[in-house]
């Protein structure tokens, strides 16, 4: 066992198993990041240009210039100073704000490094984030529902999928936006009761049975895409696409209101919905018995709670979110269902989920971080000299290394993934 200086036990910090706990170790890798960052793009940044940031939506207007060079090689540095920072005693009260601190500047250098000559437009960029991050925040929410109630969704790639499929095919042939949003909410349904009932019922491995799903749906959509939407897009895909509103007056702030007060109602709706869910969860009688059935089905079932109800009601509206979420690929962007247009995002959206720790908020702000890389990639990718591949690989790299390398030890809910047999 270890013992705490008299310093680290004035300062409040707990004990940890050795020298090198998670402060350290994160501090000593800030410290390599930040020196790489400092040397690497320091260098390649154009000597004598600036990089301008605007807080507009296009490039035009007044832009913040910061020195390519200067700046690569100053944020850098300050990377590997909240490095050193938690390296010392009092790192490990500071390791997420340091953290932040740290990963915020090693971005920085990189784009000014990239963005040397050029003006970045901060709230194109904005926009972007909260357009990629949307259908991760509905599949989020989907598997906060189901994870929370002890039943593990790997399966939202499908369900976003069959939702989009869905609402592109019924939202052309009625020619209506709210029937194509009844039938992304029903594909999203049917997924997730297939879901229910296997693992449920027929107590199916959770992990195996969301992959067999997501499988399933995408050859199914895969099928019906070549052989009846592609040869006929105009009568099968090509849905109407849902209106952007802007807030009167606050859509004018610069950044915030281009980023967020000129999106379409589906945006509006995923806020609205985090806030429900969160506020569901924690604060009444329902999200009480939810979490309780998802800790220690046992002693739920035994104070008079319908453990396998309760599972079914919660999977069944997770669908109902994940379907929204595959509406807004076809409904709320593109407007039209192309093979495997998901590409992804389910899981991505469980990442961010076990980033966000099983929490509503927890589960969007993980969603905004992956939504902020694949805007940035996709803006880098009409400007940088970076091949568009390792771009596009831009937003899986930073799921694997926010959910391997920074998301600690977390503690899933206890029943999660473990089905109920009454005894």
């Amino acid at each position: 066992m270890t013992t705490l200086t008299v310093y680290e036990a004035a300062a409040g910090v707990a004990p940890t198993a050795g020298y090198w706990n998670r402060a350290r170790k994160t501090g000593a890798v800030l410290i390599g990041l930040g020196l790489l960052a400092a040397v690497l793009c320091g260098l390649a940044a154009k000597a004598g240009a600036d990089a301008r940031f605007t807080l507009a939506a296009a490039t035009t207007g007044r832009s913040v210039p910061v020195p390519a060079r200067p700046g690569a090689i100053a944020f850098g540095l300050l990377c590997a100073l909240a490095g050193a920072v938690l390296l010392t005693r009092f790192g490990a009260r500071l390791v997420g704000t340091l953290t932040a601190i740290g990963l915020v500047a090693v971005i920085a250098s990189a784009l000014c490094w990239q963005v040397a000559g050029q003006i970045m437009p901060l709230g194109d960029v904005g926009s972007s984030t909260i357009q990629s991050a949307t259908p991760l925040v509905f599949g989020a929410m989907a598997g906060v529902l189901c994870e929370r109630s002890g039943v593990i969704n790997v399966a939202i790639e499908g369900q976003l999928l069959s939702g989009a499929f869905l609402g592109a095919l019924f939202g052309t042939i009625a020619a209506s936006i709210w029937i194509g949003l009844l039938a992304a909410m029903l594909g999203g349904v049917v997924i997730a009761a297939l879901l229910a009932v296997l693992a449920i019922r027929y107590l199916v491995d959770q992990v195996v049975l969301g992959v067999v799903l997501n499988l399933f749906v995408l050859g199914m959509t895969g099928f019906l895409f070549t052989q009846v939407m592609q040869k006929n897009s105009d009568r099968y895909n090509f849905p109407p696409i849902l209106p952007a509103w802007q807030v009167p007056g606050l859509s004018k702030i610069p950044l915030l209101g281009p980023a967020l007060l000129r999106q379409n109602a589906l945006v509006y709706l995923a806020i609205v919905l985090v806030v429900a869910v969160h506020f569901a969860l924690f604060r009444t009688r329902w999200g009480l018995r939810t979490r309780a059935v998802g800790e220690h089905p046992t002693a739920a079932d035994t104070v008079g709670i319908r453990v396998r109800g309760t599972r079914y009601r919660n999977v069944l509206l997770a669908g109902v979110f994940a379907g929204l979420g595959g509406a807004y690929l076809t409904l709320g962007g593109v407007g039209g269902f192309t093979n495997n247009m998901t590409n992804g995002r389910g899981y991505i959206a469980l990442a961010a989920l076990i980033f966000g720790r099983w929490s509503p908020v927890g589960a969007t702000l993980a969603a905004l971080l992956f939504g902020f890389f694949g805007a940035l990639a996709t803006f880098l990718g009409l400007t940088s000299s970076i091949p568009n591949e390792f771009l596009a690989m831009l937003p899986y790299i930073v799921t694997i290394v926010a959910v391997a390398g920074l998301v600690g030890r977390v503690r899933a809910p206890a029943a999660d993934g473990k089905p109920y047999v009454k005894s």
